[in-house]
């Protein structure tokens, strides 16, 4: 049960953020929305966008911008290779820890570097006031499977064991872009995206028509 509820929102939770996308599911045939948060950092999101064109799918990556500040270049590799964009506010902060006022002005600051209407809150948590600020501006994009790859106890089998368990039609599957999960993701993700293939499942970004 614990298990679950770290890899998979549980339905309590997915209404304390109202308005939210968790999933996305396709009328016909299955669609997948493979996500990145946290880079983009010259340390291993070249190698995930070299993955991803080998793969031959695209993805959403949501920036901290204070890492698009420091690497504008590597956000402009990110667009235009094909993939989408989403804030991921400018300094990684969490809501809880920050009145909605210092918090909006985070989120708006990371805009004028990102210029993209998809948000996600980093480890998921807002307060109900800034969620209700943040609804006037963007789409809140959330999660249906979070793939845990920045936990050094596990290892890229486990990762990958998650991803065949709770991946289902209309899936937001979140993986990092960050040196934290590098060692996991650079395993798991390839292995992740090829299973999912051979399940039939089409991969898409988010703002794609499902």
């Amino acid at each position: 049960m614990v298990e679950r509820l770290l890899c998979r929102v549980p339905m309590w939770y997915r209404m304390l953020i109202p308005g939210a996308r968790w999933r996305i599911p396709a009328i016909t045939g299955r669609s997948i929305y493979l996500t990145f948060d946290d880079g983009p950092i010259p340390e291993v999101t070249p190698w995930v966008l070299d993955q991803l064109d080998e793969l031959g799918i695209k993805a959403t990556f949501f920036c901290v911008a204070d890492n698009v500040r420091r690497y504008p270049e590597l956000f402009a590799e990110i667009q235009r290779r094909g993939h989408q964009v989403g804030n991921h506010t400018y300094h990684h902060i969490q809501g809880l820890f920050h009145s909605t006022k210092s918090y909006m002005k985070d989120v708006h600051a990371a805009h004028e570097l990102i210029h993209s209407r998809y948000f996600r809150p980093p480890h998921g948590h807002l307060r109900l006031s800034q969620n209700l600020e943040l609804s006037h501006s963007f789409e809140l994009i959330m999660w249906d499977v979070v793939t845990r790859d920045y936990n050094p106890k596990l290892s890229p089998e486990t990762i990958l064991g998650y991803v065949k368990r709770y991946a289902r039609n209309g899936s937001i599957i979140v993986f990092h872009d960050s040196l934290k999960a590098e060692k996991n993701m650079r395993q798991a993700m390839p292995e992740a995206v090829r299973w999912l293939q051979s399940e039939g499942y089409h991969f898409l970004r988010i703002g794609d028509a499902p």
